[in-house]
C-alpha cells in the first residue's frame, strides 16, 4: 500500500485487489456508526451491528457505486438494514429512554446543563412517540437527526427516492410533534432551526 486512497471509491476499488485498505473505511466511519447504532439498539447490541455492517459492506463491495461521493450512505444503508431485523429490541430502547430519561450516547451532563434539563423534560414523550413510528419513518427521522444526513443521503442509504425521504419525514415530525403536544400547523421544528 502506497498510502490513504484519495476517496471512499478508491478506497472501496483498490480493496478489491489488497483487501486491507477496507480499514480506512472502517477507520474512518466506524465510531459514527457505532454511535448511531449504540442510540438505536443500545450498547450490547452496537458492537455486533457494526461489525457486521463492515463485514457486510466488505463483502458486498464490488456493488459499491464508484461515482458516489462518498461511501457514508452506503454504510449507514447497510446499518439502517440490519437494525430494521433488531426492531423489536430498538423499540425496547426507546421505551427505556422514556422511562430513565436516559440517552446513553448523549454527551456528559456538565458540558450542557441547561440542554439537558430542558431536553430531559421531554425525553421520555419524545422516546415513547420514536417508539410508535414505523419503522422507515423512524429510519428516516433518525438519520436526519443523530447522523445528520441531507435528504439525499438519506434516500441513497435506504435507497429510496427523495421525495420518499421528504414525506416520511415531514410524517414522523407531524407524529412527534402532536406527541409532545405541539400544534403540528404552528410549531417550530428545532432540527430545522438548528
Amino acid at each position: 500500500m502506497t498510502g490513504p486512497p484519495s476517496s471512499d471509491a478508491a478506497a472501496i476499488g483498490q480493496s478489491l485487489q489488497q483487501p486491507e485498505v477496507f480499514a480506512h473505511l472502517y477507520d474512518r466511519y466506524a465510531a459514527d456508526i457505532h454511535r448511531y447504532v449504540t442510540r438505536r439498539l443500545g450498547s450490547e447490541a452496537a458492537d455486533d451491528v457494526t461489525s457486521e455492517t463492515f463485514l457486510v459492506a466488505f463483502r458486498t463491495r464490488k456493488r459499491f457505486d464508484a461515482s458516489a461521493a462518498s461511501a457514508r450512505p452506503w454504510l449507514y444503508g447497510i446499518a439502517a438494514k440490519l437494525i430494521g431485523r433488531q426492531r423489536r429490541s430498538e423499540v425496547r430502547m426507546l421505551k427505556a429512554y422514556g422511562r430513565t430519561g436516559c440517552d446513553p450516547v448523549a454527551e456528559s451532563w456538565a458540558e450542557h446543563v441547561d440542554s439537558r434539563v430542558v431536553a430531559q423534560g421531554m425525553q421520555q414523550e419524545l422516546s415513547g412517540a420514536l417508539a410508535e413510528l414505523s419503522a422507515g419513518d423512524r429510519h428516516v427521522l433518525l438519520l436526519v437527526a443523530w447522523a445528520d444526513f441531507s435528504y439525499q443521503e438519506v434516500a441513497d442509504a435506504l435507497e429510496i427516492p427523495v421525495g420518499t425521504v421528504r414525506s416520511r419525514l415531514n410524517r414522523a415530525r407531524r407524529k412527534i410533534r402532536t406527541a409532545l403536544g405541539a400544534d403540528p400547523a404552528l410549531a417550530i421544528d428545532a432540527m430545522e432551526v438548528a
